[in-house]
């Protein structure tokens, strides 16, 4: 099913003997687009305490009574590697934690390889190889650096960023869309006001071809006329398989069905 990234914060995590705390925010990896991180507050329960919960310990996802079961114990919880509030999160951090839990750093599937044969050239650009992006994170938790993971980033604090097709601006990041099935960010939801009265269009990250933090900007490898042309997208409907065969089809990504 797909949710918005946004509907997640606020949500009630649920361990096996009680309630953890709530969902403050969604951390994810920019090198694959999934989800590594549920950032949770536990209010008065672990005061000074940042909990992060890996997708891995996700049991479901209840969207009616909105809140995450997990696989988890509050003395689990409690013995966990301390992390401090609002502490950027390390490499060497998200080391320990799987290393405690027994979790695996590479769990799941990823957008490159979710049903998606092959990985080099993708819709006219290269994405990054899974051996590289596995390399490349090891290399980092070996180094240990007290900084913060760079291939993390907050969905809340990606949300407003602009977007830039191949030939100028086309609206800014509204949201986005990710599978709770697999944990996978599928689309970013882009808002066109000020290009095209606020039509809201659907962007797979096939199409994001770097992400400059610093200017705060999504660049991508399609054009405004490709935008325009694409399926119609109405919030008010369910994506189904129909629309996202037509959608994929339209740009040429990975994913649709002759």
């Amino acid at each position: 099913m797909l949710i918005a990234g946004s509907a997640l914060a606020g949500y009630s995590i649920e361990a096996t003997d009680g309630r953890l705390g709530t969902v403050k925010t969604v951390l994810f990896n920019d090198l694959n687009w999934t989800i590594r991180w549920l950032v949770v507050d536990t209010g008065h329960w672990l005061s000074s305490r940042q909990v992060l919960i890996h997708p891995a310990a996700i049991i479901e996802a209840d969207h009616q009574q909105q809140m995450v079961r997990v696989n988890l114990d509050k003395t689990q919880i409690e013995a966990s590697p301390d992390i401090q509030q609002d502490a950027p999160v390390t490499m060497q951090m998200e080391s320990q934690l799987n290393s405690y839990y027994g979790w695996d750093p590479y769990w799941g599937r990823d957008l490159y390889s979710a049903g998606v044969p092959g990985l080099g050239m993708v819709g006219g650009f290269t994405t990054p190889s899974l051996s590289g992006m596995r390399e490349s994170e090891e290399n980092m938790i070996q180094v240990g650096s007290d900084d913060g993971d760079p291939h993390l980033r907050s969905m809340a604090s990606v949300t407003g960023y602009h977007i830039h097709a191949s030939d100028g601006d086309i609206g800014h990041v509204k949201n986005f869309l990710l599978d709770d099935a697999t944990w996978v960010i599928t689309y970013l939801i882009v808002d066109t006001t000020n290009w095209w009265g606020g039509v809201r269009v659907l962007i797979s990250p096939f199409a994001v071809e770097m992400i400059d933090w610093d200017a705060q900007k999504v660049l991508l490898n399609v054009t405004r006329a490709q935008v325009k042309a694409s399926p119609v997208w109405d919030p008010e409907q369910i994506i189904d398989d129909a629309y996202r065969n037509g959608l994929h089809r339209h740009y040429g990504w990975p994913g649709w069905e002759s």
